[in-house]
């Protein structure tokens, strides 16, 4: 795979560069990325922060999670696009939730876990073969 890797929104208003892959790529099924992704769960990549490199503007928003953790989204202004998520207090790494624009790369976003499959909606079935979690692990 060639780095670095282009990803944009949706209307290309911010733009990003991942330098290498990401650490941990995971299905979130919580209720909260339903409504994210209005989907049944959502797709994160955990990013070492010194691999990526995003440009244009943002807007942020900010939850605290169930864990107490503080959960940061960032996220087009024009578009709406949600580009990532980070916590404040762990900034070593960052969640970015583009998948890149080139989609002969797109396989490094496979999920290689389910979290939160708790509240997944029944009629989805997860692969044998992957990692589950009810909540958030440790």
């Amino acid at each position: 795979m060639d780095y670095p890797l282009i990803g944009a929104c949706q209307c290309g208003q911010v733009t990003y560069e991942l330098h290498d892959k990401p650490l941990m790529v995971f299905a979130c099924h919580c209720t909260e990325c339903q409504k994210l992704s209005t989907s049944p769960f959502s797709i994160t990549a955990v990013v070492d922060t010194a691999k990526i490199e995003f440009s244009g503007q943002l807007k942020s928003w900010e939850r605290v999670a169930e864990s107490g953790n503080r959960n940061c989204a960032m996220f087009c202004p024009n578009c709406g696009n949600k580009i990532c998520h980070f916590n404040p207090d762990a900034p070593e790494t960052v969640k970015l939730k583009l998948k890149p624009v080139d989609l002969s790369s797109a396989d490094i976003f496979e999920p290689q876990a389910h979290v939160w499959v708790s509240e997944k909606l029944d009629w989805y079935h997860i692969p044998d073969d992957v990692k589950v979690f009810p909540k958030q692990p440790g």
